[in-house]
């Protein structure tokens, strides 16, 4: 049996540790990644396409990573918005031990790398960005959405890339439906959709 790479405590080795070159917020670094999590030759298609089709993120409040990884997208978002918390959340050890690592080579003292019972339960977000592991199956996706899309503040966007073969359009339906969140495809690219979710504004 292999290990997924949202399972926590993945059997892969500290050896296989590699550096890889990546554009972050339109500049060039080198990051640590590692065997046993997602994506760990560099950015992959999904999350590229997401990093290409957000919104500039707020430049204050706190912002949320869903599934860290490595942290392409919370190192983003801590990049460009260094007023800001960056929580970076993920269930694997290594993934959140990489993403500190990565931070703090690049001089970002704003990120927060947790498992997600370690953030704060009152924290609204001002914006969440996500490749969702939708591979673990669409009950744990849809716990995963509920525990943390409705965490958004009054007026606040999360931008979500899946797959269309993996089941975009149904995500969206469900998130408008089930959680009363409105939802539309703001983008799609080489298979993949680029979701936008808004809480809406009080009053």
């Amino acid at each position: 049996m292999t290990d997924h790479y949202f399972t926590d405590s993945p059997a892969a080795t500290e050896g296989e540790r590699r550096t890889v070159p990546v554009t972050l917020a339109g500049r060039e670094v080198t990051v640590e990644t590692a065997g046993g999590i997602f994506s760990p030759a560099g950015l992959d298609k999904a999350t590229a396409i997401l990093l290409d089709e957000v919104p500039e993120p707020p430049s204050a409040g706190d912002l949320l990573d869903i599934g860290c990884g490595w942290g392409p997208i919370a190192l983003t978002l801590a990049l460009r918005s260094p007023g800001a918390t960056v929580w970076a959340v993920d269930v694997t050890e290594r993934a959140l031990e990489l993403t500190r690592r990565n931070a703090a080579a690049l001089g970002l003292d704003n990120v927060r790398a947790a498992r997600p019972d370690e953030v704060p339960a009152d924290t609204p977000f001002a914006t969440i960005w996500s490749n969702p592991p939708i591979r673990i199956g669409k009950p744990a996706v849809h716990e995963l959405l509920r525990t943390w899309l409705p965490r958004l503040a009054p007026g606040a966007d999360a931008h979500l890339v899946i797959g269309k073969n993996l089941g975009a359009d149904g995500y969206a339906r469900w998130i408008a439906d089930d959680l009363g969140l409105p939802t539309q495809r703001t983008a799609s690219s080489k298979g993949f959709r680029v979701l936008r979710t808004t809480r809406p504004a009080a009053g």
